[in-house]
């Protein structure tokens, strides 16, 4: 079992990132997910990163907090089309998870990584389709700017979604996966978040208090029928690419 571990609590945080930053620092594995990697496993550390920002009020969103995330190219192999963290595969030079995260989060989109702040390490999350150990990696975008894709192959739209509208009942599903598994999702700004992204975002959302009531009844099939199995309470398929 690992835990959430806080590594930094700057004073000019903003108040909403609280209570979340206090209940990460006292999450465990099992808030996320019951699959529990095997001793003496040799599964790839990767990270991604959660990143929290804030947006002015604008024709087209409602300001406040927001969160990024990128939409992964249509031609891919692995994962084509699905909305997800920035993040991949630890590189031997990255000194931690926090550095793999923002790396990627540079190579991918382009983020300026003296904008970001690290502030807390999610648990490990061991996702056995791919042997992969993630390490959600949460940060505050102290100072956001333009961000797209650098690698089109690989990355094909980039977006902040406002926290307002992740946590609207209306755009909140289930999604059934050809193999019966169904898990969390959300429908936002054309795009369906789904899997290990929307398992992460589902819980971030309860630990800040930002979750509103909503009916869990409504279910849609997922479109591609050659998406990876979850095997997460919080949805967790093969996401993280190497």
């Amino acid at each position: 079992m690992s835990r959430g571990q806080i590594l930094d609590r700057p004073d000019d945080l903003p108040p909403w990132f609280e209570p979340l930053l206090t209940r990460v620092g006292q999450c465990r594995t099992e808030d996320f997910t019951t699959l529990r990697q095997p001793a003496g496993g040799d599964g790839r550390h990767s990270a991604v990163l959660v990143l929290l920002g804030e947006s002015e009020p604008a024709a087209d969103t409602p300001g406040g907090p927001d969160l990024l995330v990128l939409q992964r190219a249509a031609t891919m192999r692995n994962h084509a089309g699905q909305p997800a963290f920035p993040g991949g595969a630890t590189d031997p030079e990255d000194a931690d998870a926090a550095a793999t995260a923002l790396r990627e989060a540079d190579e991918e989109v382009g983020l300026d990584r003296s904008t970001a702040d690290v502030l807390a390490l999610l648990p490990d999350l061991w996702i056995p389709v791919s042997r992969f150990v993630v390490t959600p990696v949460l940060a505050w975008w102290r100072n956001p700017h333009p961000v797209r894709p650098r690698q089109p192959a690989e990355v094909a739209h980039v977006a902040r979604l406002p926290i307002s509208e992740l946590a609207d009942p209306a755009n909140r599903i289930r999604v059934r996966h050809p193999s019966g598994w169904i898990g969390p999702a959300f429908q936002i700004r054309g795009l369906l978040v789904w899997g290990f992204t929307a398992g992460v975002i589902s819980v971030l959302l309860d630990m800040a208090g930002w979750s509103l009531p909503w009916e869990p009844g409504r279910v849609v099939e997922l479109p591609d029928a050659a998406a990876p199995v979850p095997a997460a309470r919080g949805g967790a398929p093969d996401e993280v690419v190497p």
